[in-house]
């Protein structure tokens, strides 16, 4: 995509999965990537992986729900960089899943926290470079608290994910003016390592009302998607390609949540 080329992109969660497949791609594509994760050591194998294939990139270290960190984390991409073009609002996690009267309420705050509030913090940091020549920002939301309700014990995580699209669309109108367009993505399920940092309690099992696909779940392709398909979309929605497009989501997921929805 050659209206990519030149561009400085930040990509958070970019140590793994769909953040780590977006920042490889945006670079393959000429932009100079800012990889921010929560462990560095994963955002610098990525940034180290770009280099060696002949692009640009830096390592950045951040918790997404500190506003601190954020903070710095921005100032020095811009200072290494002089702008910024590109914001994938990646980083998130699926915490704990139990059942709402189980919960913890630190549980609830912690997803709250990285998910939303996370998501918030990185918009909140990069609008002022952005609002310089315009941008684009993309939301990794999910299909689940937005078309998929099935998924027991997300009651947090679910929230979390419908609260992005409500954020992304009031963000989008917001800069519109300055030349920013916001939308969302909304994956069904990726191969990634999220389930890393799932905490899946027993009490889920109480709740959980059983379904059945004999035919499958996945109609497209009959197995979950990939990280590199999803940083396609990535890609397309940071690029001039999708130049009229902002206030939107769009599903990646192979028709999944028209099945479970």
């Amino acid at each position: 995509m050659e209206s990519l080329n030149g561009k400085v992109a930040l990509v958070t969660g970019g140590g793994s999965g769909i953040g780590k497949a977006a920042a490889l791609l945006l670079a393959q594509y000429g932009v100079k990537v800012a990889v921010l994760n929560r462990h560095v050591a994963d955002a610098e194998e990525v940034q180290a992986e770009i280099v060696r294939k002949g692009g640009e990139a830096m390592a950045l270290k951040a918790d997404i729900s500190n506003p601190a960190e954020m903070e710095k984390a921005v100032q020095d991409l811009v200072k290494r960089y002089g702008r910024l073009d590109i914001v994938i609002a990646n980083a998130g996690v699926n915490g704990v899943l139990n059942a709402i009267e189980s919960m913890e309420v630190e549980d609830w705050k912690a997803t709250m926290d990285i998910n939303l509030t996370g998501t918030f913090l990185t918009l909140k940091h990069t609008i002022p470079h952005l609002k310089k020549q315009g941008g684009s920002v993309v939301i990794t939301s999910s299909v689940n608290g937005n078309r998929i309700f099935s998924n027991f014990g997300f009651s947090a995580y679910s929230t979390t994910k419908a609260g992005q699209v409500a954020f992304m669309k009031m963000a989008a109108l917001e800069l519109a003016a300055y030349g920013i367009r916001v939308n969302a993505i909304c994956p069904g399920a990726i191969e990634t390592n999220i389930q890393k940092n799932t905490d899946r309690k027993s009490e889920v099992d109480e709740i959980e009302i059983p379904v059945e696909f004999p035919e499958g779940d996945k109609p497209l392709e009959k197995k979950p998607g990939s990280p590199a398909q999803v940083a396609q979309l990535l890609a397309f929605l940071a690029s001039d390609l999708s130049n009229h497009i902002t206030g939107t989501e769009i599903y990646i997921d192979g028709a999944e949540s028209l099945i479970r929805g």
